[in-house]
């Protein structure tokens, strides 16, 4: 049986994302990141698409109930999709 943290780090993230390709969010992993992904509409459910990357990767752009968003890489790690 497999514990929390292993589905975690198998589980894809917005991270993980190429640009143009989209998912659902499943749930958001940083508690104390939660709050504001929450306020900037990245509620579970809603689907989340990568718009852009910066040339050197981070941060990126993504695209949220027609809002775009920039995030670090560190945040958008936190975003777990299905």
């Amino acid at each position: 049986m497999r514990n929390r943290t292993e589905e975690s780090q198998q589980q894809k993230s917005v991270r993980d994302l190429r640009i143009g390709e989209s998912g659902e969010i499943s749930s958001l992993n940083d508690p104390e990141m939660a709050l504001k992904l929450l306020e900037m509409g990245c509620i579970p459910g809603a689907e989340v698409k990568l718009n852009s990357k910066a040339p050197f990767g981070d941060p990126v752009t993504i695209i949220v109930n027609d809002y775009t968003l920039s995030l670090r890489l560190d945040e958008a790690e936190t975003i777990l999709l299905k």
